[in-house]
């Protein structure tokens, strides 16, 4: 198996045995990360409805989006479009990737936003 490939499937693993125990709801939906090489994205949802609450990314600001920096901004946008939406508790889905770096840095963001988690 290719490194990439086993990568790939090391972190859908990991996604299976996360999502088994987090689970949004109107009253506290589910606050997903995903991120690439260039960017990192959030999204709040309702997993009762099936839809998106609220999103941010990388991408809405002005260029390259794939540090820390730029995962702190999208945390804390994220934090003040949920926060104009009602929204002040989620439940925290990792998405298969290690609370590090990135990821680590967004949920920091969004706590100081407002959102408790």
């Amino acid at each position: 198996m290719k490194p990439i490939f086993k990568k790939r499937a090391q972190r859908t693993r990991r996604k299976a045995h996360v999502r088994k125990n987090v689970f949004g709801t109107e009253s506290r939906p589910r606050l997903t990360v995903f991120r690439s090489h260039q960017n990192i994205y959030a999204q709040i949802v309702d997993d009762d409805a099936g839809r998106t609450l609220v999103a941010a990314s990388s991408m809405d600001g002005d260029g390259y989006g794939g540090n820390k920096t730029a995962a702190q901004v999208v945390g804390s946008a994220l934090a003040a479009k949920a926060t104009e939406a009602g929204i002040t508790q989620v439940v925290f889905d990792r998405n298969g990737y290690p609370y590090h770096g990135r990821v680590a840095a967004l949920a920091d963001a969004a706590r100081e936003g407002g959102l408790q988690f």
